[in-house]
């Protein structure tokens, strides 16, 4: 007896930002009353930044996390019960253990799904939204939320403007669905470990002391000439496996770190700029959170439209980087 196939989709997006947003000129007074110099011109041309969103004390990875997939639910038409798996990416978990989806599934009031992190930095949500694709195709699950939630101000120097300046915080999410059609047609994730230097937060907390560096610390131009050398070849690689061109893409939500790394994936692709969704002049980076919220922005403002291919990708600390394709259905 043939057995009908069984393939993934989105069925719903959320996102969720913290209360407090901090513009450029904000952040030069804070910066300033610790001796550090930046301007609002410094910032924007060289990342493309203008604002972004700080958690309060009372703002946590899990509450945002929770605030996004009851959006990302209520899109979907679903109960909480109704989920079957749920997966968070993040590096700022509330705590050490147990984990941040164990926290989000008991304020969802669900009793019954897997749950578990993935730690993948900034490639997290499109390293989770692949695994979620594999456990529904698998049978596994009917409905996962898959969600990107991070405070990554808590991992900041502020006295160290190379870093402090680029991060933001917030959480996106997404409900992946069982489905007769396919919706996810195609993920590719790579990661290479001996880059992990440059881009790291190498503490850890040992007999109750942190050992080591607690701050976020970057080599730059390092993570950029990754970033743009991988990310053109990544995308060309999951297109290949679906059978589409460049050309065919309607929308490409890349992670937002630096308007720069944008531009240049696109010019690599030669797809128009005017198709690719750009949230970091608004959010900054928020790492794991960066492509969910990108993609949630522009469900609810239309642009993204049943039918259409959308291309989300993933860059960040380990070395990692990934590519997900959608056909929203």
């Amino acid at each position: 007896m043939n057995q009908t196939p069984i393939f993934s989709r989105l069925a719903g997006t959320g996102s969720s930002l913290p209360k407090n947003c901090v513009s450029n000129a904000d952040l030069q007074v804070r910066l300033a009353e610790l001796g550090v110099e930046t301007s609002d011109d410094w910032i924007r041309t060289r990342t493309g930044i203008e604002q972004r969103f700080i958690a309060n004390s009372d703002e946590t990875t899990s509450s945002l996390a929770i605030a996004a997939a009851n959006q990302a639910l209520a899109s979907a038409g679903l109960d909480p019960e109704q989920v079957d798996l749920i997966i968070v990416a993040t590096s700022t978990s509330d705590q050490i253990f147990p984990s941040t989806a164990c926290v989000v599934q008991a304020g969802l009031g669900n009793h019954k799904a897997a749950c578990f992190d993935i730690q993948a930095v900034c490639s997290g949500f499109v390293y989770a939204l692949s695994v979620a694709d594999a456990m529904v195709r698998a049978g596994q699950a009917r409905h996962a939320l898959v969600i990107g939630a991070e405070v990554f101000s808590r991992l900041m120097d502020w006295r160290d403007r190379t870093t402090c300046v680029l991060f933001g915080d917030g959480a996106g999410a997404v409900v992946v669905s069982a489905s007769e059609t396919p919706g996810i047609l195609a993920s590719s994730l790579h990661a290479n470990g001996s880059h992990a230097s440059i881009l790291a937060t190498s503490g850890r907390l040992e007999s109750g002391a942190i050992v080591g560096d607690p701050f976020l610390r970057m080599d730059g131009q390092a993570v950029f000439k990754q970033a743009v050398s991988v990310l053109g070849v990544n995308a060309l690689e999951v297109l290949g496996k679906a059978g589409v061109l460049a050309s065919d893409l309607d929308w490409l939500v890349p992670h937002q770190a630096n308007v720069r790394i944008l531009q240049s994936v696109a010019k690599k692709l030669d797809l128009p700029l005017e198709k690719v969704v750009v949230t970091v002049n608004r959010h900054g980076n928020t790492s794991a959170a960066s492509v969910p919220l990108a993609l949630d922005e522009a469900v609810k403002d239309g642009r993204i439209q049943e039918n259409q291919l959308v291309l989300l990708q993933g860059v960040g600390g380990g070395f990692t980087w990934g590519s997900v394709l959608l056909k929203m259905i």
